[in-house]
């Protein structure tokens, strides 16, 4: 079930789900059945001319192979239509054992092409931290991004019951705490770490 504007102020009041920001006051952006949350100035863009693949079995292939951009207040980042990039909610949160969040783009974005998540729309119970989002542009044309402009909501949905096992105590949490876009630590999973 998905919780209305009224029981996300209440969760957000009562204590179960922290939702911090380092300039603006976070009940203003709740809705209906959502809240806002807004893009951080820290971005980070693959460096496709300097590594053939990305390889799951070599982590050596996932270090070093982005280039971090902090962007100053008030100037933009400019997405390259095609572009493929991880930004950064400037939007802490921590989600209770019960509860999950779904992350969905803005539909004045969407109309301009602009896609917040790839896959990673979901943040699991026992979360903590920023949400790195999976920024791509789907249009032809550029699309100018300012940091602390609105750039997803989320939508919070009940649990049948509080995860027994929730992100924060699960062996491979590998994202719990992350405040700046964190690349893919897939070579990190069991898969590829195991020797058998």
């Amino acid at each position: 079930m998905i919780l209305s504007d009224k029981d996300i102020r209440l969760v957000i009041a009562s204590g179960r789900v922290r939702v911090t920001s380092p300039k603006r006051s976070v009940a203003e952006h709740i809705h209906a059945s959502s809240m806002d949350m807004h893009l951080g100035s820290v971005f980070k863009i693959y460096e496709h001319s300097r590594f053939a693949v990305l390889d799951p079995k070599k982590p050596e292939s996932f270090h070093g192979n982005t280039r971090t951009i902090d962007v100053k207040e008030g100037e933009p980042f400019i997405v390259q239509p095609g572009e493929f990039i991880l930004g950064v909610t400037e939007e802490t949160i921590t989600v209770p054992d019960d509860l999950v969040v779904r992350v969905e783009g803005r539909s004045s974005l969407g109309r301009l092409g602009i896609i917040v998540h790839s896959t990673a729309g979901f943040v699991d119970p026992g979360f903590s931290g920023t949400i790195t989002l999976e920024i791509s542009n789907l249009n032809r044309l550029p699309v100018a991004l300012y940091p602390g402009m609105r750039v997803c909501q989320l939508a919070f949905e009940t649990m049948t019951s509080a995860a027994e096992q929730p992100y924060n105590v699960k062996p491979f949490s590998k994202y719990q705490g992350q405040s700046l876009p964190e690349e893919s630590r897939l070579a990190m999973d069991p898969e590829f770490t195991s020797k058998a």
